[in-house]
């Protein structure tokens, strides 16, 4: 699942409002890709833009469990988003 965030951020700081969002912590921040851990099946990676290109930065929700975890995740970190101010896209029909 993916959520769109129109935003000038940074990938690391992106990293922080999401793991503060969803009362989680950054794992493997020092790497090429760090995660924000969403439940015991989920996890948000962030995508950003390439060099001199505009937002918006895209916020991957995945799962090795199954789209439904992914969904359910997906769902609850746009809403603490939403709440702490992020504005973020409407998800088409064709986005997941």
């Amino acid at each position: 699942m993916t959520i769109v965030v129109d935003m000038p951020i940074t990938k690391l700081h992106a990293l922080d409002v999401i793991a503060f969002a969803a009362d989680s912590a950054i794992r493997d921040a020092r790497t090429s890709s760090p995660r924000v851990p969403l439940s015991p099946d989920a996890w948000a990676e962030v995508q950003i833009p390439r060099f001199a290109d505009p937002p918006p930065i895209a916020i991957d929700v995945c799962s090795d469990a199954s789209v439904d975890v992914a969904l359910a995740a997906a769902e609850r970190l746009e809403e603490a988003l939403v709440q702490i101010g992020w504005t973020v896209r409407a998800r088409g029909g064709d986005e997941s």
